[in-house]
């Protein structure tokens, strides 16, 4: 699949020297890029449920507790 993206001289121009610079193919670089956003965006969701998990039940355990628990 091919998809255009519309950059000016400049962005293009960055966006290059950067791959160069990182022995990367620009494919590679926006790939890349678009993935570790798409990722970052998903671990930041996943924290927020976590976080609100958290404070409807803030119990904790030890690791000693999670051991003997889990019958390690």
């Amino acid at each position: 699949m091919t998809i255009s993206v519309r950059l000016n001289d400049k962005e293009i121009e960055l966006i290059k020297a950067y791959a160069d610079m990182n022995n990367i193919s620009l494919s590679d670089l926006v790939r890349n890029a678009v993935m570790e956003k798409i990722e970052d965006e998903y671990d930041l969701e996943c924290y927020k449920k976590a976080i609100d998990e958290y404070k409807e039940n803030s119990k904790t355990y030890t690791m000693d507790e999670m051991k003997k628990e889990l019958g390690l």
